[in-house]
């Protein structure tokens, strides 16, 4: 649980993928007397990358970020920043799943789509597998997408499968972040 007089830093880091970079990380993060709030991370094309959101005692927050960035050996990148105000609570959010034949430009047209639709992107992962009936690849999306305004989600299941014909979208049920 974090103090709200706390500083946050904002994470990141890339590297070749070796054991150890996620300990190096924490035993940090914990010296400083810090607290790990959030994260993603993945192994991607043989390297390990990552985001982190902590909070911090602002009279430790030059001290770990000198201490974070001196973390960086052997081709390890870090880069800490000190977050920002939060945005206005969106008025809704959704799932959104997509699946469809991998071409180039889905996720520029996918982005270009929502941000036209008045959607935001809170969360996004894609992927990719092998087709099993057609041998081909299948591009995968999910995301978190929230609005600040009234959105008709038929109107942008339409805009989004009107990318593509191959394109199958799934908006699921609004929630709260």
């Amino acid at each position: 649980m974090s103090d709200s007089s706390n500083i946050s830093l904002v994470v990141t880091f890339s590297g070749a993928d070796r054991a150890g970079i996620v300990k190096s990380l924490a035993a940090t993060v914990a010296n400083y007397g810090a607290n790990w709030e959030e994260s993603r991370m993945a192994r991607l094309a043989g390297r390990f990358a990552g985001i982190l959101k902590l909070t911090v005692p602002p009279d430790k927050t030059d001290d770990l970020t000198q201490a974070l960035t001196a973390l960086a050996w052997d081709g390890l990148v870090v880069v800490v920043e000190r977050g920002g105000p939060m945005p206005l609570k969106p008025k809704q959010c959704t799932l959104l799943e997509i699946v469809g034949t991998d071409r180039e430009g889905i996720v520029r047209d996918v982005s270009r789509t929502l941000v036209e639709c008045g959607a935001n992107i809170e969360q996004f992962t894609t992927d990719y597998e092998s087709a099993p009936m057609t041998g081909g690849v299948l591009f995968k999306a999910s995301a978190v997408i929230c609005f600040h305004g009234d959105i008709e989600l038929e109107r942008l299941r339409s805009a989004l499968e009107g990318i593509a014909d191959d394109l199958m979208v799934d908006i699921g049920l609004p929630y709260a972040p």
